[in-house]
């Protein structure tokens, strides 16, 4: 489990299921059979079946001959050709072709002749379609370009020979054909990073994607982890360094404990398999042990406290038990569950938008619209899906009663590979294609509508599927047919494209919203535990669940059999076979009730309901990719500590009025700052001035002019000695408040600043350029003239830049832009960690909350908006009916001035407006908050600056 995990794939990415493929690589294990191993492959020219000589030789194909253990595949290099596999079970002769004397086609006799009665054609134009079977007799000829035939026809007549025997000994021939070639291949020293990497474990194991297990070489230093696949696919080998790792989790697979997934980076993860538990062990040991590897404590009591008490959402909670539940993205058979929650899709509303109120300093809990209050709008999580219906349950109990041990009620599980691939169609086709032999289900039976999947979960003999993370999850891209796949036609003469939504979706993204505030919302929140209880708790098993009805089959259950103690390789293939069909039952995580989700009322007292708050997850998750993680305890507590602080001295300000006010420039003022002794005030302005006030009457100390063009911003360092100021002249200006003259200046930009801020030594600058540039600067506290800031990076945007914020651990920066987007960066690698598209029109404020996992907006679409940087979730949205300028923001309350000369305090705790004060003609373009709350300070486009203190 990772905070915020990118979790869930569809909408930030994280899973390998979303992992975009190479567009000029079309091969993929995925086109082989489950379980089938990819050895080589050969550089050949193809000619074409049923032809002249001549006519062969002109439309020969040049491309990749794929040996595997099952099967050939020839990948031709023009993508329009399709991709042709010549399963052994359907090839009638293997050998060397011999044609005439003076044939064009052999000039080396290393030419394979392939005689078959089926060619199945795949990707035909680079296009995802089920899989064409050409049933007909037919020679194929490929000529081997650099290689003999010899080695090659060797190889591939064992394995031919291997599909002619029973199962028993065609798998056991398979095997000793694999571990024979897997022996020749030994780990590349050449890999290590270094001289002084010393290798840790060496082993032989394999990577586990969807549906796919490839084999390879693991091996671990002292520094890295490395597993270099024995067939270099996708890639000759994958390093993780150890610093990296964020979290290790022992993973069974299988039913059997020898997986170990490996979570590491921003959202990168690795599951790899081993042969026996006591290897797994040893390799997950020797990693923890590593000093390189600073992994994150997660304990499943203090994640439980932390949730009973509503510090983090129920959407990631859930995301931590699936995970410590065994349930991971990258296995089909465990892929993370969720529950059907809302059981109305009917209606054509669902519910308005919630609001928040605010609890304690952490805490922060929605207000939901009647709808998601009321009970009839849910699911009853207290039953398991197969229990909803009373008529079928009935039949099931009856059925069970008369069933010999080991009984079951429900034959088919909540969560199996088929289910999950049955929602995800849409964007991942190739693997419900691997899964179903090359087609899609039958078009009545696909996932066409939300609504009739429920009613099916309800009346259906054996459908009682849960649902998966991404329903939870925006956008819900899952539900589109983006890809425009051919996913067949309806009885009713209609073509599967899009899935039905329900009256009250207004799009995916609308519907995956609403279910996700329904998640989180009070009735949810009460009865979540009970759900848990069925699925990851104490109803799951014994005479719990018995009386719960709750009883799967048992082949789903950990340890309900023993596979590496069955010797029969044919019934240990028929119980592996039934272990990925059924599904499994995730690890049982509790043996006691679950504690119910506490949160506080805005009276005190104890109730339940949602809370949002910064230690969001994913995926996190992670699993789920994109996310920044979250503090440390440490700068958590700190952070916290300083937003009451805050919050204390910023409750005054409802009680703001009007100290003096300044006609002080000639055109509108564009920022305006206060000096850390809160004595100073500065103000820039469009009339290419500088300006300084005293607070004590805003009596005018200095007035400077610096360009031609106008000032957009002004940074004020530490120590009040040294601005640095941004102008449309498209460069930025050190400034000497001591000497009174410019230090410097820095072409920084090809297009005006829009904006500059500074922390902790480093400097931000944004740009109608389309950039947001990063700097080292730290200034000479005499006040003189020191070094210049010095370019690190620039954060590429795809629209003009018009501001930019800085968190306060500098680890992270916002910018906004003029098409309404927010985006999240990582500084210290420089790389995107998420985009989010919340305003409809230019972006004008941005600030991060004191601990850095939420920020504020305020847009000229009339919004202000908080985002929750770990999740990405819109956790407040208020209109304030008219375009905003500017905002000030210390986690709990928020200034906003706007267009019609207002300036907004609000309270974001409890929700409401403090204090509404006017006295601009004209919009507050600018404001700024003393560092001892005591005063504000405005500019505006009626160029005039106004100092407000708290009576």
């Amino acid at each position: 489990y990772r905070h915020s995990t990118g979790m869930a794939f569809g909408s930030q990415t994280s899973s390998l299921l979303l992992d975009k493929q190479d567009g000029t690589k079309r091969f993929s294990l995925l086109l082989l059979e489950p379980g089938e191993i990819y050895f080589e492959d050969f550089s050949v020219i193809f000619y074409p079946s049923g032809l002249s000589e001549t006519a062969a030789f002109k439309r020969k194909q040049r491309g990749r001959l794929k040996l595997c253990s099952k099967s050939v595949l020839f990948d031709p290099e023009n993508v329009s050709q399709p991709i042709l596999k010549f399963s052994f079970r359907d090839v009638k002769s293997l050998g060397q072709w011999t044609g005439a004397l003076l044939s064009k086609l052999d000039t080396k006799g290393s030419v394979l002749s392939i005689r078959t009665n089926q060619v199945t054609e795949m990707k035909e134009g680079n296009m995802i379609s089920p899989y064409k079977f050409q049933k007909m007799h037919r020679e194929c000829l490929f000529s081997l370009t650099y290689v003999g035939l010899d080695d090659v026809l060797a190889r591939m007549q064992q394995l031919y020979k291997a599909s002619t025997l029973g199962f028993v000994d065609q798998r056991a021939m398979i095997t000793s054909i694999v571990r024979a070639r897997q022996a020749m291949v030994s780990f590349n020293a050449g890999w290590l990073e270094s001289l002084y990497e010393k290798i840790v474990v060496e082993a032989t194991g394999d990577r586990v994607t969807p549906l796919v297990q490839n084999p390879g070489r693991i091996v671990l230093t002292n520094a890295f982890l490395y597993f270099q696949p024995f067939n270099k696919e996708p890639e000759v080998v994958l390093k993780v360094k150890l610093s990296s790792m964020e979290q290790i989790v022992k993973r069974r697979y299988l039913l059997r404990q020898v997986g170990i997934e490996i979570f590491y980076g921003e959202s990168s993860n690795l599951l790899l398999v081993l042969a026996t538990t006591l290897e797994r062990d040893h390799l997950y040991d020797e990693l923890v042990s590593q000093p390189e590897a600073r992994l994150q404590d997660t304990g499943q009591e203090h994640m439980t406290l932390k949730w009973q008490n509503g510090v983090i959402s129920n959407y990631d909670y859930l995301m931590y038990l699936n995970s410590m539940a065994d349930r991971s993205f990258n296995d089909l058979t465990q892929y993370p569950v969720f529950p059907w929650t809302v059981c109305d899709f009917e209606s054509r509303e669902l519910g308005d938008d919630s609001v928040l109120v605010h609890v304690g300093c952490v805490c922060y809990v929605r207000c939901f619209s009647p709808d998601l209050q009321d009970p009839r709008t849910f699911r009853d999580l207290t039953k398991p899906i197969g229990a909803l219906n009373l008529e079928r349950l009935e039949r099931l109990k009856t059925r069970y009663s008369e069933m010999p041990e080991p009984k079951f009620l429900y034959g088919s599980h909540y969560s199996t590979p088929g289910y999950v691939l049955f929602y995800l169609v849409r964007v991942v086709p190739e693997y419900l294609l691997c899964l179903h032999n090359g087609r899609f289900d039958h078009p009545d039976r696909m996932f066409n509508s939300v609504a009739d999947t429920w009613e099916n979960c309800l009346t259906g003999a054996a459908d009682v599927k849960e649902l998966i993370p991404e329903f939870y999850q925006p956008p819900g891209d899952f539900l589109l047919n983006k890809l425009n796949l051919s996913l067949g036609m309806k009885q009713d003469r209609s073509k599967v494209h899009h899935v039905a939504l329900p009256p009250w979706a207004k799009g995916p993204e609308d519907m995956t919203r609403k279910l996700r505030e329904a998640l989180e919302g009070p009735y949810v929140s009460q009865n979540l535990h009970h759900w848990i209880d069925l699925i990851f708790g104490y109803k799951q098993r014994g005479p719990a669940a018995i009386k719960a009805l709750n009883v799967f089959y048992h082949l789903t259950y950990e340890g309900s059999v023993d596979l590496d103690s069955i010797r029969d390789p044919n019934e240990r293939a028929s119980l592996e076979d039934q272990i990925l069909e059924f599904g499994q039952t995730p690890r049982q995580l509790f043996t006691q009730p679950h504690p119910q989700r506490k949160t506080v009322s805005t009276s005190g007292a104890t109730t339940t309901g949602l809370s949002l708050t910064s230690d969001l997850s994913v995926e996190s998750v992670e699993m789920q990719g994109l996310s920044p993680d979250p503090p440390s305890t440490n700068e958590a507590v700190a952070a916290v500590a300083e937003a009451s602080e805050g919050l204390s001295s910023w409750r005054q300000l409802a009680n703001l009025k009007m100290s003096c006010n300044q006609r002080a420039h000639k055109e509108s003022v564009t920022t305006v700052a206060f000096s850390h002794d809160n004595q100073t005030v500065f103000s820039v302005a469009q009339d290419t001035t500088l300006k300084m006030f005293s607070v004590n009457g805003l009596q005018q100390l200095r007035s400077v002019s610096f360009s031609s063009l106008a000032l957009s911003s002004c940074a004020v360092m530490p120590d009040s000695r040294t601005l640095v100021l941004g102008s449309w002249d498209n460069n930025i200006y050190v400034y000497s408040v001591e000497f009174g003259h410019v230090l410097e200046s820095v072409l920084a930009h090809d297009d005006a600043v829009s904006s500059v801020h500074w922390q902790n030594d480093l400097l931000l600058t944004s740009s109608w350029d389309t950039c947001v540039k990063v700097w080292r600067y730290r200034p000479e506290s005499s006040g003189k003239k020191g070094p210049s800031p010095l370019f690190l990076a620039e954060l590429e945007h795809e629209t003009e830049v018009n501001c930019v914020n800085i968190d306060a651990s500098s680890k992270y920066a916002v910018s906004g832009t003029v098409d309404g987007s927010l985006i999240i960066w990582n500084l210290e690698d420089q790389t995107m960690l998420s985009q989010h598209s919340v305003h409809s029109d230019v972006v004008k404020a941005v600030c991060f909350s004191p601990d850095g996992q939420r920020v504020l907006s305020a847009g000229a679409d009339q919004y202000l908006k908080v985002l929750d940087v770990n999740t990405g979730t819109e956790i407040y949205s208020k209109s304030a009916g008219e375009g905003l300028r500017c905002a000030a923001w210390n986690g709990d309350i928020v200034l906003v001035g706007g267009d019609s000369g207002n300036l907004h305090v609000w309270d974001l705790v409890e929700v409401k407006p403090m204090a509404t004060l006017r006295r601009h003609k004209g919009a507050i373009t600018c404001l700024a908050v003393s560092p001892n709350g005591k005063h504000v300070v405005t500019g505006g486009e009626d160029k005039t600056v106004v100092l407000w203190s708290v009576t």
